[in-house]
């Protein structure tokens, strides 16, 4: 007989302290537990939101798996997250190993459509993750050939101005003569030295340096 842990969750305090919810959710895992000959060794219940994983109740419950229990049972997955990437994370981590009972969604992972049903919720959970990567990293080199602002340490040679990159004539030309210096063969110790004696400084107003140099040509 496969022994499970029930996961109850409500979203607000009202809802844990009249126990409507509690209750319904109760009936229907306890239902489910005897209709389909389930051990149900324990209920965890929690009061929270589902934005992210890290719910002392889950937690709990999914740490029991492969302990003493085989299996975790929820009303709906939405007891469990709202976000089908960390839907996807919750079986990448545990329920490849262990079982998945939804009553809602009536996913069984002990079975082969159940898995069936649930990897494909895998599979939409990384398409999706790579979805938005891939339409970030465009949005970033689109954003950096309009010469606007992605983040991070502002680039030498540029100004940041309203959300834009600007070009700083003092630090381009600094980069101008470290190309031609660099093309006539000067180390970038010499070139910090004849770029210092000339009167240029770094950022920060320090003598420009071999590191500071080597950056600059890169």
């Amino acid at each position: 007989m496969t022994k499970a842990i029930g996961y109850i969750r409500v979203s607000t305090d009202k809802q844990a302290e009249q126990g409507v919810s509690l209750d319904a959710q109760r009936e229907k895992l306890e239902a489910y537990a005897k209709l389909y000959d389930i051990d149900l060794i324990d209920m965890v219940i929690e009061q929270g939101s589902a934005k992210c994983l890290q719910r002392e109740g889950l937690q709990s419950a999914l740490n029991r798996l492969g302990q003493d229990a085989d299996a975790l049972l929820v009303v709906k997955l939405d007891r469990l997250t709202r976000s089908v990437a960390d839907l996807g994370r919750l079986v990448e981590s545990y329920f490849q190993d262990h079982a998945l009972l939804s009553v809602g969604e009536q996913i069984d992972t002990r079975s082969a459509a159940g898995r069936l049903v649930l990897n494909v919720l895998a599979s939409v959970s990384q398409w999706e993750r790579e979805v938005i990567g891939e339409r970030t990293s465009a949005a970033m080199q689109h954003m950096r050939s309009q010469n606007k602002y992605t983040g991070g340490k502002v680039p030498y040679g540029y100004d940041l101005v309203d959300g834009s990159l600007v070009e700083n004539k003092t630090e381009q030309a600094v980069i101008n003569l470290v190309a031609q210096y660099k093309s006539k063969g000067l180390s970038f110790r010499r070139i910090a030295r004849v770029l210092s004696e000339s009167g240029y400084r770094s950022r920060t107003g320090k003598a420009l340096s071999a590191m500071s140099i080597s950056r600059i040509a890169a």
